[in-house]
């Protein structure tokens, strides 16, 4: 299934960083509305389901599977293009840090449309330019990335597939929720392995990329050119990084 091999070999560290962000999730739950039945596609080991509602997940890989808590949602075994429900099963569907993942996010995301009356995606705008320029550790550090994301469908399509509606999402400085952007005030992170390890990003630019990011990162904040490159920041209680609701 999509996306299941990656996280099948990536997986086994991801609940040390991620987990549910409670600020993020309030804006996620919100958008669900009055939905009481809810599929969580793409659901990993469980962050940002809601706990007052009912709740199925699907997810693709073995690994995360297992690692979802004890009383955490039932768990079926399937893809995001093909979801094994029928139409109009839920009240909602809901996608969380995923969609870039799917073999087909098209189709994915009609499929969540099929088998629910609203959809809610928390997701990035990759195919804005300045959302590379804008995040210091693509501009500085991880080229690679803008390379990582050709082929794949921009925000505007994603949104216009479903008919949603966007709405931006800033990320706090102090996130629970250790995604790729979530560290941007606190560089010091990414020279951290458990870190990374819970970042699909870092696996598919590749070990030479990594290293070499990571040696020029330590190297930037030992001699201060980071704090003096991205003052700015240091004063900021949130950050507009691209990342998007979603919401159809």
């Amino acid at each position: 299934m999509p996306g299941a091999p990656l996280y099948d070999s990536i997986g086994g560290t991801y609940t040390l960083t991620r987990r549910t962000e409670p600020r993020i999730a309030a804006r996620i739950w919100a958008a669900l509305g009055d939905a009481r039945t809810v599929v969580n596609v793409g659901a990993g080991t469980g962050s940002y389901e809601p706990p007052d509602r009912d709740v199925i997940a699907v997810e693709p890989s073995a690994l995360m599977r297992t690692q979802r808590p004890a009383g955490a949602a039932p768990c079926v075994a399937a893809s995001a293009e093909d979801l094994p429900f029928e139409d109009g099963s839920f009240d909602a569907a809901m996608a969380v840090s995923t969609v870039h993942h799917w073999r087909d996010p098209i189709a994915g995301l009609r499929e969540m449309r099929r088998v629910a009356r609203r959809v809610v995606v928390f997701t990035f705008d990759g195919g804005d330019a300045q959302w590379r320029q804008r995040f210091w550790l693509i501009r500085d550090y991880l080229p690679e990335i803008a390379g990582l994301l050709a082929g794949k469908p921009p925000l505007a399509e994603l949104a216009r597939a479903i008919g949603a509606r966007t709405e931006p999402v800033p990320i706090p400085w102090d996130c629970a929720d250790g995604f790729f952007e979530a560290y941007w005030r606190r560089p010091e992170a990414y020279l951290d392995e458990r870190v990374r390890r819970g970042l699909s990003a870092w696996t598919a630019v590749g070990p030479e990329a990594e290293r070499r990011a990571v040696r020029d990162l330590r190297a930037d904040l030992d001699s201060g050119r980071w704090a003096e490159r991205n003052r700015d920041l240091l004063s900021l209680d949130t950050a507009e990084l691209g990342l998007r609701l979603l919401i159809a």
